[in-house]
């Protein structure tokens, strides 16, 4: 089972104190799906209004907020954001590329919340969206 690296190195773990890696992922689906998420991203962009993104820089701001509150919070954009979406896309498709996207503009709004909101996306793609990845490279390596 693949796992999403958010650092670009190859996922791995120790076994008997040495590392060994997970399965290899060839570089051009990884570049493949990248450019076709990113193209998607562009048009989200657009769409996202500023009160969604201010509301999360709020949140994130606010460190008084679990983790788990900020992982709500994010999620519940997401899933509200992925309600407008055309129903002729895939539902799980259009909740990573806004996921990231979210994870963009916050990030360009307040800079110093990067670490913050990575981590919380990194970690709602992992809990949410963690099998559609795997399929989704899968798919393109068939």
């Amino acid at each position: 089972e693949l796992e999403l690296q958010t650092d670009g190195n190859r996922s791995g773990h120790l076994q008997n104190g040495e590392l060994v890696f997970g399965p290899e992922v060839d570089e051009d689906v990884v570049r493949i799906i990248a450019a076709q998420l990113a193209e998607i991203g562009d048009q989200f962009d657009k769409e996202i209004k500023a009160t969604v993104v201010n509301d999360l820089v709020q949140h994130f701001l606010n460190e008084n907020l679990s983790r788990e509150e900020i992982n709500r919070r994010m999620s519940e954009a997401v899933e509200q954001l992925a309600r407008a979406i055309p129903s002729d896309m895939e539902r799980e498709k259009a909740m990573l590329v806004l996921a990231m996207v979210l994870t963009k503009k916050i990030a360009n709004t307040v800079p110093s919340l990067l670490h913050r909101v990575f981590s919380t996306t990194v970690n709602y793609i992992s809990q949410h969206l963690h099998n559609y990845v795997v399929r989704m490279v899968s798919a393109v390596t068939q």
